[in-house]
């Protein structure tokens, strides 16, 4: 539909992917060569200038992937709700992920027996074909960095300046899906439009006794009871420090977008003066 591709376009254009004629930027042509959703792509490029590629690259996995969260049967759920609370981060569901993968590679690694990665997997509720397809598109990501010359940092997950550079990584990618707890008990409203969602039952925040006020989201489905699924709690500050001012200004009024100015005009003398240091 005519309002879709325009709207990709202005999605596009947000992401600094097209010159002002249209065309592919120079950004636009090196975030192409993924096989990636375009908030993915770019990133995965901001986490060249955070230092935080290894990471990254194991969450663009993950997210495009199927779901490594396999349905609880009926009477198990509880079960396997204890299951993956076990690989939950307090940072939220991307560095979940990366807990995920990075046990389901140390049981990889080191069988016991044939087929000790299957057991594993059932043990915990996982899907050991997404995450072997997760490791597979990895590999393939890690292949493309090579080839088209882009650094990728040491691993240094777990560190707080890891973790920052990480949610600056997805922010810069994923500033348009942003929602905000109107109201402490996990009703989250869109900052692009006025929906309003829940979180999905396989996140980590889900029934759990801290709902944070605002989430970056990697999807919205409302086939499944208007959920945001795979979400990680961040700062109105560093929001304001990474989203680009027109879409900002872009946004429809609200009471988040408010909140959010405020904090920008509270940044702004020190954003002038970075300016004028570069």
């Amino acid at each position: 539909a005519p309002e879709s591709l325009m709207q990709a376009l202005e999605d596009l254009d947000y992401l600094a992917a097209l010159d002002n004629d249209g065309n592919l930027s120079e950004f636009g042509i090196i975030m192409s060569e993924f096989p990636l959703d375009p908030q993915l792509s770019k990133s995965l490029l901001a986490s060249c200038e955070f230092e935080c590629v290894d990471e990254m690259l194991t969450i663009a996995a993950m997210v495009t992937a199927p779901s490594c969260f396999l349905p609880a049967a009926p009477g198990t759920e509880e079960m396997a709700l204890s299951c993956w609370h076990r690989f939950s981060h307090p940072a939220g569901d991307h560095c979940t992920l990366i807990n995920v993968f990075n046990a389901f590679k140390a049981a990889t690694a080191h069988p016991t027996h044939p087929g000790n990665s299957e057991k594993w997997c059932r043990d915990y509720f996982l899907s050991c074909s997404a995450l072997s397809m997760a490791g597979t598109i990895r590999a393939e990501l890690v292949e493309i960095m090579k080839r088209i010359e882009l650094p990728i940092s040491e691993p240094d997950f777990g560190s707080e300046e890891n973790l920052l550079s990480i949610k600056k990584a997805l922010l810069s990618g994923y500033f348009m899906h942003i929602a905000r707890d109107v109201d402490g008990s996990g009703n989250y409203l869109m900052l692009t439009h006025k929906q309003v969602a829940q979180l999905h039952p396989s996140s980590s925040y889900y029934n759990s006794r801290r709902i944070p006020e605002w989430v970056l989201f990697h999807e919205f489905s409302i086939s499944q009871d208007n959920s945001i699924r795979v979400v990680s709690e961040i700062s109105p500050h560093l929001f304001a420090e990474l989203v680009p001012q027109y879409y900002f200004s872009n946004l429809p009024p609200s009471e988040s977008k408010d909140i959010l100015q405020e904090v920008i005009n509270h940044l702004a003398p020190a954003s002038a003066t970075k300016e004028e240091q570069k």
